[in-house]
């Protein structure tokens, strides 16, 4: 087995942003791990798909485990996986509440680490999550408490990783996108979501997709919040 390649590994990889992060990441020549509840099985000999919930810590360790085994090592890891739900902070139930906090959060925490730990052995590897940019510009009718809850987690963590392990030789980024157009929208909603942007239109999946590409290949760069917003954190 050859270990000269270089390994991604992508979470929330069945549709949307994550689908299209591993297509990119395979036409740059990386062997993938994707991972998602409902991911389907790949035919392509460097893509391995995981199905799983990635709250649960032992799909964290079948995705480790299967890039170390099939591909010896992992360079990436894409914390893509997250769940928004938009309702009246006093209306968000105990289910709810745990949910998001298992896959924004609890998968975060799992995957990352033990995706850390094999970096250490080749001192070096690059983290990048996708926060949102709710959580620095917060909009009236779009509530948001437990996405900026979680992901202004994600965020003071990659900075707190990127100086942790800068002398290690592993970077952490992330992208906080605004609203994309995704299988999460219906195209009936694109206008309205689109004006609340201040270039006046959504972002689209491939806008998301440069970001990740741009940082893993930026090796000065590291503890980023790159927002891909159209501008949505600059002002209204």
């Amino acid at each position: 087995m050859s270990t000269s390649q270089k390994v991604a590994i992508v979470t929330g990889a069945s549709q949307g942003i994550g689908a299209e992060t591993v297509k990119a990441f395979r036409q740059l020549g990386y062997r993938v791990v994707a991972t998602a509840r409902s991911i389907k099985p790949s035919e392509d000999p460097n893509l391995v798909a995981v199905a799983g919930d990635i709250a649960d810590p032992e799909t964290a360790r079948r995705v480790i485990k299967e890039a170390v085994t099939r591909f010896g090592r992992v360079d990436t890891l894409v914390n893509n996986a997250g769940i928004f739900i938009a309702k009246p902070f006093t209306a968000y139930t105990a289910e709810e509440y745990a949910s998001v906090i298992g896959v924004n959060l609890n998968g975060f925490f799992h995957i990352t680490q033990l995706a850390i730990a094999e970096m250490e052995k080749q001192n070096s590897g690059h983290i990048v999550s996708i926060s949102t940019t709710l959580v620095d510009h917060a909009i009236d009718g779009v509530p948001s408490v437990l996405a900026s809850l979680t992901k202004g987690g994600l965020n003071a963590a990659t900075r707190s990783l990127a100086i942790e392990y800068a002398k290690r030789g592993i970077r952490a980024n992330a992208v906080s996108p605004g609203i994309i157009k995704s299988p999460m929208h219906a195209e009936e909603t694109h206008a309205a979501l689109g004006a609340l942007h201040p270039v006046g239109r959504m972002g689209e999946m491939s806008d998301i997709v440069n970001a990740i590409v741009y940082l893993d290949t930026a090796a000065f760069v590291t503890g980023e919040i790159l927002h891909v917003d159209g501008g949505q954190s600059a002002g209204h």
